[in-house]
């Protein structure tokens, strides 16, 4: 029981984390994308990589511990 709570409280942490992350990475872009004195190029050449990285590393996260609940319980 203890092992379930703590996994339900580290799922929604992360899943909380990877929405701020998110959001202030899009933020970030929409500013930048707005602000005539940008080159929106440069952008999409900085975020991207850390992005995919940040999404991929959190989806990776949650799918280990999903995964890792499921054995447990069986």
């Amino acid at each position: 029981m203890q092992k379930n709570n703590l996994s339900i409280w580290v799922t929604m942490t992360v899943t909380i984390t990877l929405c701020i992350v998110v959001i202030g990475m899009v933020g970030t872009m929409m500013a930048g994308m707005f602000d005539a004195d940008v080159s929106n190029d440069k952008i999409f050449e900085a975020i991207t990589p850390a992005f995919q990285t940040i999404i991929g590393g959190f989806i990776g996260l949650i799918t280990g511990i999903k995964l890792g609940q499921d054995s447990n319980d069986e």
